[in-house]
């Protein structure tokens, strides 16, 4: 989002440090009174490395959203999502596939692990379980958490008062050996309405809206459906979704695809520091282009199709990855969502990318993007009455 980029794009990492002094002393008594909480973020990956990630925070419940929620109670959420105590130096217990490995919380209260799978997995199947608890932590039930996180399996239910351990159940992806390719999307302005390039509603549209209120660009699901489908409705086609939103946004984010309609994937957000380098757009540019290739170095078996706008970076960013990946990027579409001024350095880009045989596409509207698809035969043709319905009835929503 241009609003993370721009915002105080003259802060240090120091003055980062120094606020979070200043916010440990003001808050830090009500911080402890608050239950513990652990956020996992879908894990993805192959059938020989997961890529597991998630946070550890001291946190109130966010309420589930509603379609008839005032800006006050959006607001008061996202007072919630960005009021997070973060717990550093807490050891995560993590199950999957009958394993169980440990990774401890940094200064932030994120932890990550790579596992292996077992060699005898499902070949018809993608999504797998993994349980995340807290090694020796306790908590009143009547504190536990439950997040709204529409794909976790919620805890059984212990008596108010009893102890309970901290524990969250979720869910990873690995690609079926059937997949045929793999879609790597961005978010804002090229799935949902988000007008990056303008500070002011962009900062509007995420502190006072919810999943309910934010809105999709019109066909976006039905197009991504029919991508995760391919041209052979029973085929898997992973979708990795990558933004520069911070990870305080990823409730919102699941909550608003599912509401949407949109295939469920993993969702690559970045963490939101006040530090020069980050929030700049350089930031903005290394963070994508660091979760692109790690998407593509766990499926080096699949080659790829590329998503993006044309509000910020991604042509840039999606040449880039084509120059260090001949022969895996099938196509790239770009939602044009700027002014002419800036579609002759698109088009500069697109005959880059012409010359190593990959086609990348400035579209005015998703159905242009699914026409292309089709003629490259990576959806099936029988979508496209689907996309322009859809296209149709998110226009009169």
């Amino acid at each position: 989002m241009a609003f993370w980029d721009d915002f105080s794009g003259n802060a240090s990492a120091d003055a980062e440090t120094q606020f979070d002094r200043l916010k440990n002393r003001l808050f830090g008594r009500l911080d402890a009174r608050k239950p513990y909480r652990i956020i996992y973020y879908r894990g993805f990956g192959s059938p020989t490395a997961v890529w597991l990630t998630g946070r550890v925070l001291r946190q109130r419940d966010l309420s589930t959203p509603s379609d008839r929620d005032t800006f006050l109670q959006n607001l008061l959420a996202t007072y919630q999502r960005f009021g997070s105590r973060e717990v550093s130096g807490v050891t995560v217990r993590i199950e999957a596939f009958g394993q169980t490995h440990m990774a401890v919380t940094d200064k932030d209260g994120f932890f990550e692990v790579t596992i292996n799978p077992p060699n005898d997995l499902p070949p018809g199947r993608a999504w797998f379980p993994v349980r995340y608890s807290l090694d020796g932590i306790e908590q009143p039930a009547t504190e536990l958490s439950e997040s709204n996180q529409p794909d976790a399996a919620q805890p059984d239910v212990a008596p108010p008062g009893a102890a309970q351990p901290v524990v969250k159940e979720g869910y990873l992806m690995i690609s079926p050996p059937y997949s045929r390719f793999g879609v790597i999307s961005d978010i804002d302005d090229t799935v949902l309405f988000t007008d990056a390039t303008n500070l002011l509603q962009t900062a509007k549209l995420t502190f006072l809206g919810n999943a309910y209120t934010r809105l999709p660009f019109e066909g976006i699901a039905a197009f991504y459906r029919a991508l995760q489908s391919g041209p052979v409705t029973t085929l898997f086609n992973p979708i990795y979704f990558v933004s520069s939103s911070p990870w305080n946004l990823y409730d919102l984010l699941v909550d608003f695809f599912r509401i949407q309609g949109i295939p469920k994937g993993p969702i690559l957000l970045r963490e939101l520091e006040l530090s020069a380098k980050l929030l700049s757009s350089q930031g903005h540019h290394t963070h994508k282009l660091s979760m692109i290739r790690k998407v593509l170095d766990v499926n080096p078996q699949l080659p790829f199709v590329l998503i993006g706008d044309s509000g910020q970076q991604d042509p840039e960013i999606y040449t880039q990855v084509v120059r260090e990946n001949p022969g895996r990027i099938l196509a790239i579409y770009i939602r044009d969502v700027t002014p002419d001024q800036r579609d002759e350095s698109i088009r500069e880009l697109i005959r880059t990318t012409e010359a190593s045989k990959v086609p990348m596409l400035l579209v005015a509207d998703t159905v242009a993007a699914a026409e292309h698809a089709a003629s490259l035969g990576l959806i099936d043709p029988d979508t496209i009455p689907e996309i322009r319905a859809d296209r149709r009835a998110d226009k009169e929503s």
